[in-house]
């Protein structure tokens, strides 16, 4: 009895041995697979970790060191400390800029977020169509330089379609790009124009991401289509929504090759946005330093403006369960 009873509890240990000893060549394996595949990760993002250390971070620590410099490509840069900043502080012309500026963005967020919004929402409420999705990005597929040039001819006061319809029915001709009260909302719907299409389609994969169940609950309890948008739609797409936001504040303060091609600045520097402010102290007057100074300032501004947004739109939290 004594050596029956002693038997299995002499086997139990050596089950559990082999079955530790399983585990651990289980583990070890996969650490050797994870460290193989280290080499390989590392091959694949090394191209865009070159492009990014080369074209992005250097050029902005060299911005940042040319900001207290007096530099015009022709001489040593010299070390003038906050003189710059100093001369930023007291350029009416550098605030006058960044007044016109945020006028551009107020308007072309507005619009473009409003328009974006309506146009996901028709397509995933009526259609699922892939071609007329395609339709709505083409404009997106256009540069800023043709599509400021095309509309900078249909915009034209004398011979622009634009004038021509409104002569047409029998209304005055307006100077869209040549008068200072029209050029920045002008310039501003082109930019819309543009890009909007690829606005919708950013806010149209967050509004596919919604559980369908919700608007069939929503349908039964004879919510009415208004009442889902403000109730479900809205309230679920926050988090995406305040991303698309983020980005088009960031790229709506960096304009600049509309202005370009259609005012140059004008008319009487209405249209002179910081980027070209900057553009013009750089390679027109060759104030490198001082260019180089309006930029850090601006890079500070876009900073504190994409912390603010994402803190009170709550944009890394989801009221999805």
């Amino acid at each position: 009895m004594t050596v029956a009873s002693s038997s299995p509890p002499s086997r139990l240990p050596g089950r559990a041995t082999e079955g530790a000893r399983t585990r651990s060549r289980t583990r070890g394996a996969r650490a050797r697979e994870g460290q193989g595949d280290g080499p390989l990760a590392a091959l694949f993002i090394a191209p865009a970790m070159l492009g990014f250390l080369v074209f992005l971070l250097w050029p902005t620590l060299r911005g940042i060191y040319l900001s207290f410099t007096r530099f015009n490509l022709l001489t040593p840069a010299q070390w003038v400390g906050l003189d710059n900043y100093v001369r930023m502080v007291n350029d009416p012309i550098f605030w006058d800029s960044l007044k016109v500026t945020v006028e551009y963005v107020i308007v072309n967020i507005g619009v473009q977020t409003v328009s974006a919004l309506a146009i996901a929402v028709l397509l995933q409420r009526l259609t699922q169509s892939a071609v007329l999705r395609g339709i709505v990005l083409t404009p997106y597929l256009m540069s800023n330089v043709v599509a400021g040039i095309v509309w900078l001819w249909m915009l034209d006061t004398q011979l622009g379609i634009g004038n021509e319809i409104l002569g047409a029915l029998g209304f005055d001709r307006i100077p869209f790009l040549a008068d200072e009260k029209w050029a920045i909302p002008t310039i501003a719907l082109i930019n819309v124009w543009r890009h909007v299409g690829y606005t919708a389609l950013l806010l149209l994969a967050g509004l596919q991401a919604i559980p369908n169940d919700m608007y069939e609950a929503a349908k039964v309890d004879g919510a009415s289509e208004w009442r889902m948008f403000w109730r479900i739609t809205m309230p679920l797409l926050r988090p995406v929504l305040a991303v698309v936001l983020i980005m088009t504040v960031i790229g709506s303060f960096q304009v600049f090759d509309t202005v370009a091609v259609t005012t140059g600045g004008g008319p009487a520097n209405a249209t002179n946005v910081l980027q070209y402010y900057i553009y013009g102290a750089a390679f027109g007057r060759f104030q490198f330093g001082y260019a180089s100074a309006m930029s850090v300032a601006l890079l500070i501004v876009l900073s504190a403006i994409t912390v603010l947004q994402y803190r009170l739109t709550r944009a890394g939290h989801t009221d999805l369960g």
